[in-house]
């Protein structure tokens, strides 16, 4: 049944009218990887001659513990917000005699074919094989082994999990992150210490080998727990959509704007009244807190703009990148009928500018608060508001056009990779690299408010052409509107 599993995904992917920007997509995926991996294998092969050097007053074997369990929590962290739920369309089996037990194995057999799933083999076994099993011997060897592939089995399981329930209460999600900025909060503040835990832990399976079990027994508990929860859900996402109530909600503060402004607005009630746009909305929020890994008290002292620009560019357009990766993609149910109104295509455009706009308004405001760390970090989030609002949302509503997969914003919320091709890919490479390249040489001539004064005045140019942009995304919408319309009656 697995083999038929396989083959019908295989003919799915190979019969899609978005093929080709899926190969594409998987193609740029290919080789960050590839990359990442050579990374991991020179981390692995390297680690004995470096850790002395990061940590000199531990032995090499200490260092390693330490970071063991380091490690898988930011893979956890890591999980949460990049693996993908392992998805297979059940509505075609539904009517033919498959047990759902076996719907449930391929699905949990699928999720263990993830790319975080191999770092640890090249990152730490190595390491296991030159330093462990020469110092503590075979069998302790095997059991760092076996308590890291468990501790990796046991994170893929409590993410799919955490995922799976965050579709029905968004409140799990919440949780979780809660609990994340807890535990980061303790280690930033030396409450606790992970790698101080994590060494505890470890010399304690390196002088009782069997205790690394216990990694064991928590996976294999997980791996049931989550086959239990798909069995008593497995058909919730598919037939317990309910029907979404119906109310006229008015938004006044964008009366003034006409017919954009009612664009706006309803565009406001989709992401209100539907889980998916909401969620991503809501998660947005979320990451203002990562203001905290990317502004170090030294970054900010030295005026080193360049280390942080990526976090304030980050932090201050969530809204942008999130919801704005599937801009047309959120309204394709409804598509055709946009095409059969009479509604002015220029119109639309200045609407979802409008919309991205108010939220990197708001997203910026909230962000001031890091001002309290440093008046600087305000001058820094003010350059990277006028860089959103100028280009990032020309690059998004632009690569928007090429998008041309169906999202349907009734069957998920939180964490599903529906709609996802190779634009999403794309869409962060000039994002993210153009104020940074544009600030570098201001960096080395140590003129770093120069720098971003640059940046900022870029955007400000960018946002002063909104209209001759509005004019030429309009006019790419118009040419490709067949071709999206098309892509989402899939």
């Amino acid at each position: 049944m697995l083999s038929t599993f396989l083959s019908h995904q295989r003919k799915s992917f190979w019969r899609s009218r978005n093929r080709g920007g899926s190969i594409a997509g998987q193609i740029v995926l290919g080789f960050v990887l590839l990359y990442f991996f050579a990374i991991a294998v020179g981390v692995g092969f390297g680690m004995s001659h470096f850790l002395p050097q990061i940590f000199p007053n531990k032995t090499v074997i200490s260092s390693f513990n330490g970071i063991i369990l380091y490690y898988f929590a930011f893979d956890f962290i890591m999980r949460l917000q990049f693996q993908e739920l392992p998805t297979l369309s059940i509505i075609p089996y539904l009517h033919l005699r498959i047990s759902r037990s076996k719907i449930i194995s391929f699905l949990n057999v699928k999720a263990l074919f993830s790319a975080f799933n191999l770092w640890p083999f090249f990152i730490f076994l190595p390491f296991c094989f030159t330093q462990i099993a020469p110092n503590l011997g075979a069998v302790t060897t095997i059991m760092y082994i076996v308590s890291i592939l468990s501790i990796m089995v046991f994170n893929n399981y409590l993410v799919l999990y955490i995922k799976r329930k965050s579709i029905t209460n968004t409140l799990y999600t919440f949780f979780g992150l809660v609990v994340i900025a807890a535990f980061a909060a303790l280690e930033y503040y030396k409450v606790i210490s992970i790698m101080a835990v994590s060494d505890f832990v470890f010399k304690g399976i390196a002088a009782q080998p069997a205790y690394g079990f216990a990694f064991t027994l928590a996976a294999v508990a997980i791996f049931y727990f989550n086959a239990g929860f798909l069995r008593k859900n497995l058909y919730v996402e598919e037939l317990s959509a309910k029907q979404e109530k119906k109310g006229s909600t008015d938004y006044a503060f964008l009366n003034r704007f006409g017919k954009v402004g009612e664009l706006a607005a309803l565009e406001l009630k989709l992401i209100l009244r539907h889980k998916r746009p909401r969620s991503a909305v809501i998660m947005g929020f979320f990451f203002l807190f990562y203001g905290f890994i990317f502004y170090k008290e030294k970054a900010i002292n030295s005026d080193a703009f360049g280390q942080m620009m990526f976090g304030a560019i980050f932090m201050t357009g969530i809204s942008i990148i999130i919801y704005g990766q599937f801009m047309f993609a959120w309204q394709s149910a409804h598509f055709d009928g946009i095409l059969a109104n009479k509604i002015n295509f220029k119109d639309y455009i200045k609407a979802k500018f409008l919309l991205f706009t108010i939220g990197c308004t708001i997203i910026t405001v909230l962000a001031s608060f890091y001002g309290f760390l440093s008046p600087k970090l305000l001058l820094l989030h003010l350059a990277a508001y006028f860089y959103n609002i100028g280009f990032g949302t020309v690059v998004v509503l632009y690569l928007a056009t090429l998008n041309y997969k169906r999202l349907d914003i009734t069957k998920a919320a939180s964490f599903n990779y529906q709609g996802t091709g190779a634009t999403q890919w794309l869409l962060m490479f000039p994002y993210a690299l153009t104020p940074i390249i544009m600030y570098v040489p201001f960096g080395i001539l140590n003129k770093p408010y120069w720098g971003l004064a640059v940046v900022g005045v870029f955007g400000l140019a960018m946002l002063l052409l909104r209209g001759f942009w509005v004019n030429y995304i309009a006019k790419r919408l118009e040419k490709q509107r067949y071709k999206i319309a098309e892509g989402f009656r899939e």
